[in-house]
């Protein structure tokens, strides 16, 4: 079960449920995955719907690992994502914005 004021979402792989949540480490590597100048450019690509497919897959990744998740996106391009890409883009959204809400936002 995730906790939302946590920041965490649950993701479900192949059938099982996997907690994600954006840690600074987490956030640190998404930045790098994908050149980002900043966070709040990449939190903004989501919000106005220019986010890439690598977008939803290098924050997926860097949320599955910040919630303890040893994989890789080699790893995660083999797996059944419950739900698709749509549900895919749907959790890294909710993922950016659990990050940067403070509780009861």
């Amino acid at each position: 079960m995730a906790n939302p004021y946590a920041g965490e979402v649950v993701l479900h792989l192949d059938g099982q449920p996997q907690v994600a949540k954006l840690t600074l480490g987490a956030l640190a590597e998404l930045e790098s995955a994908l050149g980002a100048d900043s966070l709040a450019a990449l939190a903004e690509r989501f919000e106005t719907g220019r986010f890439s497919s690598r977008d939803v897959l290098a924050l997926i990744v860097a949320g599955l690992r910040g919630g303890g998740w040893q994989g890789t996106a080699a790893d995660l391009r083999a797996v059944d994502i419950a739900g698709g890409p749509v549900a895919a883009a749907r959790a890294a959204a909710e993922l950016l914005a659990r990050a940067f809400a403070l509780p009861g936002e």
